[in-house]
Order: structure tokens, then sequence, then C-alpha cells
């Protein structure tokens, strides 16, 4: 088995994560982490109830239908304990935007790493785009250096935020390496 399996339309195995779909059930999590100064410091802010945001998924659910957002619960394999969100979206003829990303304390370790493998698995292998563009807020240290280790070229700079892509050409150039990191750890 590949260590990035598509096990169907609703979710992508990775050695240690997946990514599965988000779905209503999953409101209070995802509010409970959108809410959580530990994890929301660098996230748009959120207002409302968990029946707002289990509202604003039932949207979310048409959007993904459409193929226009794709909204992940990021879970562990050996449990399948819910350990954080990401989100692609902003789809253009040739890329996509990733973002919304948060890890929590039930993460393993590289979850980061992997987490990212499998975001660029969706968007160029599944999807077949050729880049991805999105940002960091300036302040975000530790996920600047990520991106930056990773190998997304910075693009330029606004008030707020570093602006970064990531291409097809250079996460199939990087992915062996990254999966061998995964691999020893």
């Amino acid at each position: 088995m590949d260590l990035m399996t598509q096990i169907d339309d609703s979710r992508i195995e990775g050695v240690r994560l997946a990514l599965r779909l988000a779905q209503p059930s999953d409101a209070a999590y995802i509010y409970g982490l959108r809410i959580d100064p530990t994890y929301n410091r660098y996230l748009s802010e959120v207002t409302g109830t968990v029946q707002d945001q289990e509202d604003w998924l039932r949207r979310y659910k048409e959007r993904e239908a459409k193929g226009s957002e794709y909204y992940f619960v990021i879970e562990r394999l050996a449990d399948a304990q819910p350990c954080g969100l990401v989100r692609l979206y902003d789809f253009e003829a040739d890329h996509f935007t990733w973002g919304s990303w948060i890890l929590d304390q039930n993460k393993p370790a590289k979850a980061a790493l992997e987490s990212a493998l499998l975001i660029y698995v969706q968007g160029f292998e599944r999807l077949g785009l050729q880049k991805s563009v999105f940002d960091v807020r300036k302040n975000n240290e530790r996920t600047l250096a990520f991106h930056n280790r990773f190998g997304a070229i910075e693009t330029g700079r606004n008030a707020l935020d570093v602006l970064f892509e990531y291409t097809r050409a250079q996460f199939e150039k990087d992915k062996a390496k990254h999966l061998e990191v995964l691999r020893k750890y």
C-alpha cells in the first residue's frame, strides 16, 4: 500500500494520519478548536455557537458537493482520534489555497509534515492542480519556519501576511524525502 492512500472520495490515509471530510456532527470539535485561544491566535475570529458551526457545516457540504471547498478533520490512524483541521478553497484553473490549519494536543509526532503532505496529495494528485497559494500571518513564526523548511516560496507580503506558493513540481521532487522522514519517525 502506498504511504499516501486514497480510501475513497471522503478520506486520504497517510503514515499516522488521515484526512476525512468534515461532517455536521463534527461541529462541537471544530467550534471548540476555533474558539480556543491556544489554537485560534492566527485564524479569523469565530463568533456564535456550536449550533451556528453545525449550520455552517451543512452549508459547506453544498460547496463540497460542487467541488469548490474541502474541509477536513485530521485524525490519528491508530484510533481515529481527531487532532486537527485543514481546509482547501479558492480553486482556480491551476491552483488552490489551503488554510484554517490547526493541530491540537492529540497530534502525533510529525503531524505538521504529514498533514501538509496529505493536503498536497489532495490538491495535486487527486484534483490535478499545479500549485498551491496561501498566506501565513507575519507573527506566526513557527508556521512560517515550517513552510520555509518544506520548500514553499515566498511570493510577497502585505500588512498582515506573508504570501507563499508551492508547486506540484516541487511536491513531486520533495515527496519521497518527506515520506522518508515520516517512515523513520
